[in-house]
């Protein structure tokens, strides 16, 4: 097989969010299993000036959008030393631009046609490959028009008809919803504008789209496949994703196992840090979080140390986070360890319990990718009480690292968070702590459980060692996807024969 995974963004060319991150991680794997993977994005500001051997490919194209015909080419490099090819697709009005997506939080007024002409551009640049893809394996709504020109505008065309499309749905709260009108801009017949189709709520919706017309669909775990079949989880979806639940399944996302493994990690070799693994995780923790304490301004005692990053907005439940840390810093022997940037009131309230409780409470509003790995590192606990995640990475990194986390049960954190009882130590599925309940009072419960079992080193430990030597590689979850491309060409085929 030949997969084209399509984005708007990989690593190590360009990133938002977790989106990134697997785009950038699973085309690596699926080589290692016997088969053919490339990539393609946008040939955003940050590729171009990203200093990386990116070279012209000669492939040109000028794709209808609307009224208007609009040239782009294609450009190319390879991801990392996977030998796996990649291409951009470059159109500077398009995408030459400071951010993917919004300037100063505010979307780009065009982002309707920029993604339209990606989404054709893929179209075109499909039947132009050394080697034709069997799946296009399309992600969230930036990509959710290709399963529709498969079945509209490129139906019949000569060697389209063997491609099969999945669409991974990374959060279904992100919906490339549009005005109605923009429906001129896609070239596809109005007839397609309709609510078992391309219509949402009188809007064009590239995500619904996608739902509609791929040949199969998955999200980030098997929990929230489920969650997105009902409200309030489904974000108005729900009928169009009962109506395909034959085709809907969840496969948790993997971790990339060569930048998160704290027996190589390259933040961990200066300033005090120290790589470790499973045998040495004791010492190891013992002196990354001397370091991390020293490198944050804390006071080196030993008592629990809580790391939290990610966005500071409710629905990572930071607001459950601030209800218990303004009651904690008073009451609880606890440092809290805090990086990430959001709303503006999470801002100023953490500031405020840092500058009242700097022996207890450090924070930094800013993202930095080597603060994140010495964090998981140095760390006794982590926390993700969000109100819903689709999958998450940072528990699976902290898994990894030796670092206990702490979570509500919901989405991805309920498939891999194992709550610590008499009963899941004595299976030896025990690897962290959770909570139902979506409240600072049953965040607190937790917290103090996980503080309690940090108190009996044996069972802390056993818990450390059973989540280290879980396996959330790519490898894993790639195998699950190879599945689903197989079942995705089957269902392409059988449409094709019928």
């Amino acid at each position: 097989m030949h997969i084209l995974v399509a984005t708007s963004e990989a690593v190590p060319f360009c990133k938002t969010g977790g989106l990134a991150d697997v785009c950038g991680s699973l085309p690596r794997e699926i080589p290692n299993l016997g088969h053919q993977a490339s990539l393609v994005l946008p040939a955003y500001r940050q590729v171009l000036t990203s200093q990386l051997p990116i070279e012209k490919t000669g492939i040109e194209f000028e794709i209808p959008i609307g009224r208007k015909n609009v040239t782009g080419s294609v450009l190319t490099c390879q991801l990392g030393d996977s030998g796996v090819p990649v291409y951009f697709i470059q159109q500077d009005t398009y995408f030459d631009r400071g951010e993917l997506y919004s300037i100063s939080g505010v979307d780009y007024p065009d982002n309707c046609a920029r993604f339209v002409f990606f989404c054709r551009a893929i179209m075109e640049l499909a039947t132009q490959l050394p080697a034709c893809p069997d799946v296009i394996h399309c992600n969230d709504w930036m990509t959710g028009l290709i399963p529709a020109y498969l079945q509209t505008e490129y139906a019949g065309r000569p060697g389209y008809e063997q491609i099969a499309t999945i669409l991974t749905i990374h959060n279904i709260a992100y919906q490339g919803n549009f005005w109605h009108w923009d429906m001129e801009l896609t070239g596809i017949d109005w007839k397609h504008f309709n609510w078992q189709e391309m219509e949402f709520y009188g809007n064009l919706s590239f995500l619904k789209s996608g739902i509609a017309m791929a040949d199969k669909i998955n999200t980030v775990s098997p929990t929230y496949a489920e969650q997105i079949l009902s409200p309030p989880w489904s974000c108005g979806m729900e009928d169009i994703l009962r109506h395909r639940r034959d085709d809907l399944c969840g496969i948790i996302n993997g971790i990339d196992v060569r930048l998160w493994n704290p027996e190589t990690d390259i933040y961990l070799v200066t300033d005090g840090y120290a790589n470790y693994d499973v045998e040495s995780v004791s010492i190891g923790k013992k002196l990354n979080k001397a370091a991390l304490q020293r490198e944050l301004n804390l006071p080196q005692h030993d008592m629990p140390l809580i790391g939290i990053i990610g966005r500071l907005v409710d629905q990572k439940g930071f607001d459950l986070v601030t209800e218990v840390m303004k009651t904690w810093v008073r009451s609880q022997p606890v440092q809290w360890v805090i990086l990430g940037t959001g709303e503006p009131r999470y801002h100023k309230l953490l500031a405020e319990l840092e500058q009242l409780y700097p022996q207890n409470v450090s924070v930094r509003l800013e993202f930095s990718n080597k603060l994140a790995h010495r964090i998981e590192a140095g760390a006794d606990l982590f926390l993700m009480p969000s109100q819903f995640e689709p999958c998450g990475l940072n528990q699976l990194y902290s898994l990894r690292y030796g670092t206990l986390p702490v979570v509500h049960a919901t989405g991805g954190l309920a498939d891999t968070i194992t709550n610590t009882t008499d009963e899941t130590l004595a299976l030896g599925t025990a690897n962290g702590f959770s909570f139902v309940e979506h409240s600072s009072d049953a965040l607190a419960t937790a917290l103090h459980h996980a503080i309690a079992t940090y108190a009996n080193r044996h069972t802390w430990s056993t818990v450390q060692t059973i989540g280290m030597q879980q396996d959330w590689s790519w490898a894993h979850s790639a195998q699950k996807y190879l599945q689903l491309y197989e079942s995705a060409i089957a269902k392409r085929k059988a449409s094709v024969l019928a």
